[in-house]
C-alpha cells in the first residue's frame, strides 16, 4: 500500500470499516481531517508559524480553549492533537455531562498516567454550558497535569468561562471557513469517501452550497450527504444542483449574489428605507441580506456610515449606537448578531434625520481644495517657542473660557474668507444646535 493510499484509508476508513459499521457514521465525521496539513481555514493556528503546529512539533500541549463558530474545526483540532502526541482521548459534552462524569474521566486519567505513563487529553464541547461548580472541578486536574484540557465554545469565553479556569488555559480563536475552504472540504470528501466516491458526484451550484453553509463545513457536508442519500448510485455521475440541495435541506435560498448586482440593489434599498424612516422595510431588506448569506459586518459598517450621513446631529446618539452594533456583531457573530442588527436598524430608521453635517464636510472639502494657500491667521497660530511669540504667533488670541458664556466673537477663518458650510436643520437635537449657533453668530445663521 502506498503512503497516499494509507493516508486515505486512515482518513476515510478501510473496507473493514464497512463491516463494523464505521462508514455509516455521518459524512462529516468520516471526512474529518486527521492531520494538521488537512485542516482548512485556520492557517493562523496550524500554519508553519501557528502555535498548534509548534506545540505538536515540540511534543507538548498546554490546556486550551478553542473559540469559534460551528463547523470551524474545534473538535477536529482536538482529535489531531491527541493523535499526534499519542494522548488518550476522552470527550464530554457540557450539554449532558455533570460533575460525576468529569470526576470519572479525571480518575481514569490519573490511573492511566500512573500505570501506563500516558497522558489524557480531555475535550469538553460547549464548555461554556458548564456552571461554576463544574468548571471548578477541573482546576486541580489541570494544575497537577492529570489531563490536558481542551474546551470548545461558540461563545466569548471571557464572558462564559470563569476567571480561575481561564487563567490556566490559552484561548485560540477559530474563524469561519471561507468559500474556497468549504469547496475544498466538500471536493475532498466527494473524491475520497468510499461510500460516495463511486457516485462521481459533481456540485453544480457551489454558490448555493457555500452560502447555505455559512462557513460551517459540517453543514455543507450534511447537505451534500442528504442529496446523495436520496440519489440512485447507478445514475452516476450525480449532479448536485440547486434544486436537489433546496429539496434536501428544505430551504429555498434567496437569489442573492454577494458580489453582483443584487448585492448592490439590496443594500441600496436597505439604506433608502432607513433614510425614509420606514423600519419595517429596512428590516425586510436586512432579513433578505442575512438569509442570502451577506457578511453581517458589511451591513453593520453601512449602518455606521448611515448614522453620520443621514442622521447626523439630529440624533448624535445614533453614531454611538451604530458603532456599538458593529462591535457586537464582530464579538458575537451570527446567528445571534441578527438581534443586534435588528435593534440598530429599527432605531436608525425611526430617529430624526439630517444630512447637514454630511453636506457640510463635502462643501468644506470642495472649498478648501481651492483655497490651499491662505495662511493661518497669526492669532490662531501655535507659539511653542519664545522666538515665535516675539514674531507675533498667537498674539491677540482671546480664550473663550475667559468670557461670559464661554464664547467670544472671533475670526477663525483666513482673512478675506467668509464661508458657511454647516446649515443645521430644525430636526431633533439639531434644532437646539441651530438655535444656539444663531444666538452666538448673529447674522450668519
Amino acid at each position: 500500500m502506498s503512503a497516499d493510499e494509507k493516508n486515505q484509508e486512515e482518513l476515510f476508513g478501510s473496507a473493514a470499516g464497512k463491516r463494523d459499521g464505521s462508514l455509516f457514521r455521518p459524512l462529516a465525521e468520516r471526512a474529518r481531517p486527521v492531520a494538521l496539513d488537512d485542516v482548512r481555514g485556520q492557517d493562523h493556528l496550524v500554519g508553519p508559524e501557528g502555535p498548534l503546529r509548534k506545540f505538536l512539533s515540540q511534543g507538548r500541549l498546554p490546556s486550551m480553549i478553542f473559540w469559534g463558530p460551528p463547523g470551524s474545526g474545534k473538535t477536529t483540532l482536538a482529535e489531531i492533537c491527541a493523535r499526534s502526541l499519542d494522548f488518550r482521548f476522552e470527550s464530554l459534552s457540557a450539554v449532558d455531562a455533570g460533575v460525576k462524569d468529569v470526576r470519572r474521566v479525571l480518575d481514569q486519567a490519573a490511573v492511566t498516567r500512573k500505570a501506563q505513563g500516558r497522558q489524557t487529553l480531555l475535550f469538553i464541547d460547549e464548555i461554556h454550558r458548564f456552571n461554576k461548580a463544574q468548571q471548578d472541578s477541573l482546576l486541580h486536574a489541570i494544575e497537577q497535569g492529570t489531563v490536558v484540557l481542551i474546551g470548545a465554545t461558540t461563545e466569548n469565553p471571557s464572558f462564559e468561562v470563569n476567571a480561575a479556569l481561564m487563567s490556566r488555559m490559552q484561548v485560540y480563536t477559530l474563524r469561519s471557513l471561507e468559500d474556497a475552504d468549504i469547496e475544498a472540504v466538500v471536493r475532498r470528501a466527494l473524491e475520497h469517501d468510499p461510500l460516495i466516491a463511486p457516485m462521481k458526484a459533481v456540485v453544480d451550484d457551489w454558490d448555493f452550497l457555500v452560502r447555505f453553509s455559512g462557513g460551517d463545513a459540517r453543514k455543507a457536508l450534511n447537505a451534500v450527504e442528504a442529496v446523495l442519500s436520496m440519489a440512485d448510485p447507478a445514475a452516476a455521475p450525480i449532479h448536485i444542483s440547486r434544486e436537489l440541495l433546496s429539496g434536501a435541506v428544505q430551504k429555498k435560498m434567496p437569489v442573492y449574489d454577494r458580489k453582483g448586482e443584487r448585492h448592490y440593489d439590496t443594500i441600496s434599498a436597505f439604506i433608502k428605507s432607513m433614510r425614509g424612516s420606514d423600519p419595517d422595510a429596512a428590516l425586510f431588506w436586512l432579513a433578505r441580506m442575512l438569509e442570502g448569506g451577506e457578511d453581517p459586518k458589511f451591513i453593520a459598517r453601512r449602518m455606521v456610515i448611515f448614522a453620520s450621513e443621514d442622521v447626523g446631529n439630529a440624533d448624535p446618539y445614533a453614531i454611538t449606537l451604530a458603532v456599538s452594533v458593529f462591535h457586537a456583531v464582530e464579538m458575537i457573530g451570527l446567528p445571534e448578531a441578527r438581534i443586534n442588527l435588528g435593534q440598530g436598524v429599527t432605531y436608525l430608521a425611526s430617529c430624526p434625520k439630517s444630512n447637514a453635517s454630511y453636506r457640510a464636510i463635502n462643501e468644506a472639502q470642495r472649498f478648501a481644495s481651492s483655497h490651499q494657500d491662505e495662511p493661518v491667521p497669526m492669532h490662531l497660530r501655535n507659539a511653542p517657542t519664545k522666538f515665535m511669540k516675539k514674531a507675533g504667533y498667537g498674539k491677540g488670541y482671546r480664550y473663550p473660557h475667559d468670557h461670559q458664556g464661554h464664547f467670544v466673537e472671533e475670526r477663525y477663518l483666513p482673512e478675506g474668507i467668509d464661508a458657511l458650510f454647516y446649515r443645521p436643520t430644525g430636526e431633533g437635537r439639531e434644532k437646539f444646535i441651530r438655535d444656539r449657533l444663531s444666538e452666538l453668530w448673529r447674522g450668519r445663521y
